[in-house]
């Protein structure tokens, strides 16, 4: 009967080591599967950044490139009118100077 009593408590400490044993396993692979989420999340975040700068520059870019464009095409409106104005300007001088001239 003691053997069997002592064979019962073997019993009990070994379960209650392997319930340890167990428990310990859950924490680790808890912590384990933290770390790995906070990981990705890291990840997806970085790559989410990278994306969005690169979207952004292409974008800048493009607005520059039309940019430069509608400052050559206002450019060349402006250097037109300023011909046109001096073109003008030098017959408005010589109706004047005849205008005078002749008085």
């Amino acid at each position: 009967m003691a053997d069997v009593l002592r064979k019962i408590k073997q019993a009990e400490q070994d379960a209650e080591k392997q319930l340890a044993d167990a428990q310990a396993e859950v924490s680790k692979i808890a912590a384990d599967a933290r770390r790995q989420s906070v990981q990705l999340i890291a990840d997806a975040t970085d790559g989410s950044v990278a994306d969005t700068q690169a979207t952004l520059d292409a974008a800048r870019s493009k607005a520059n490139k039309e940019a430069e464009g509608v400052a050559k095409d206002g450019q060349k409106i402006v250097d037109a009118i300023s011909s046109s104005a001096a073109d003008r300007k030098d017959k408005a001088v010589a109706h004047l100077l005849t205008t005078v001239n002749s008085q």
